[in-house]
């Protein structure tokens, strides 16, 4: 049996959801008196990642699960490109990862129209402009996905994904919590003259929080799969720790976000960090 968790990061959740599919495997085994099946699983994430850390935790797990057959493996690759052979993979599993875009909306590049502008007039007639276009670019995407993971996996074979979004009554009428707030700690760094304009109007976050609404539309759009279940919870309580801060909020962001922050503007995250007030003074007003 195939599993595979596709972009897992290297932190110490990046064995969550694969231990909790063998262990869930084992326990329906010893219930049905049976021997626990030859499991192979696969961590993916983007060559970049520190696979380093995540090799020694699945020698941990390759070892916590004998006598039974337990192999490990690492797949580095985009999950919006074919990663396994057609039919081999029997579930799939994906948390947190399919709200990264595959690329800034190609329309917003072309025309040179900036994400999150510092004047907040302009910013205001571009912002629809902008979420559409950010929301065709994951409507793309996820079809995508869809179509290469229905290849992979075998006939019945099973998808489980979770992302962060929003509910189907909310209009998309503002970013996203976390890119609001990139942008807004960016946007006074502008007005500083710690950053140059030249360089914020062209950074884009590449990151969409969908409707429920919409995952599901895709879904049914596209057409391999059919949903099983499809469940909306309310993060802010588990969350209400790690945000309960702007130190421990922009903490959060940093994890997040600084290779792409430090790609594009250089080592600023010294002053990105000292902004911290910016992100307690917007919490306290949204």
């Amino acid at each position: 049996m195939l599993i595979a968790d596709l972009g897992c990061s290297s932190g110490p959740n990046a064995l969550a959801l694969v231990s909790i599919a063998v262990e869930a495997i084992h326990s329906h085994c010893l219930q049905l008196q049976q021997p626990p099946p030859e499991v192979c699983v696969l961590l993916n994430d983007l060559p970049d990642n520190d696979f380093n850390t995540v090799v020694k935790n699945l020698v941990m797990l390759h070892q916590s699960n004998k006598p039974a057959v337990v192999t490990v493996g690492i797949t580095p690759g985009s999950f919006y490109e074919r990663l396994f052979t057609s039919g081999s993979m029997h579930l799939l599993c994906s948390s947190n990862s399919l709200n990264w875009l595959s690329k800034v909306p190609e329309d917003l590049m072309r025309n040179w129209i900036p994400a999150y502008d510092v004047d907040e007039h302009a910013r205001s007639e571009r912002l629809p402009m902008v979420l559409e276009a950010y929301a065709q670019q994951f409507r793309k995407d996820f079809t995508n996905f869809l179509e290469l993971r229905a290849k992979e996996l075998v006939s019945k074979g099973r998808m489980v994904v979770s992302l962060v979004g929003r509910r189907s009554d909310v209009t998309a009428t503002k970013f996203s919590y976390l890119s609001r707030t990139i942008y807004q700690i960016l946007s006074v760094m502008v007005l500083e003259g710690v950053n140059d304009k030249e360089k914020f109007d062209s950074f884009y976050v590449p990151v969409y929080e969908p409707s429920n609404k919409e995952v599901r539309e895709i879904i049914q759009e596209e057409g391999s799969f059919s949903i099983r279940e499809m469940q909306v919870h309310d993060p802010t309580t588990d969350m209400n720790n790690a945000l309960s801060t702007p130190s421990k909020f922009v903490n959060l962001l940093r994890a997040l976000c600084e290779p792409i922050l430090v790609q594009h503007f250089g080592d600023v995250m010294c002053e990105f960090r000292a902004l911290q007030s910016v992100t307690g003074a917007w919490r306290a007003t949204c």
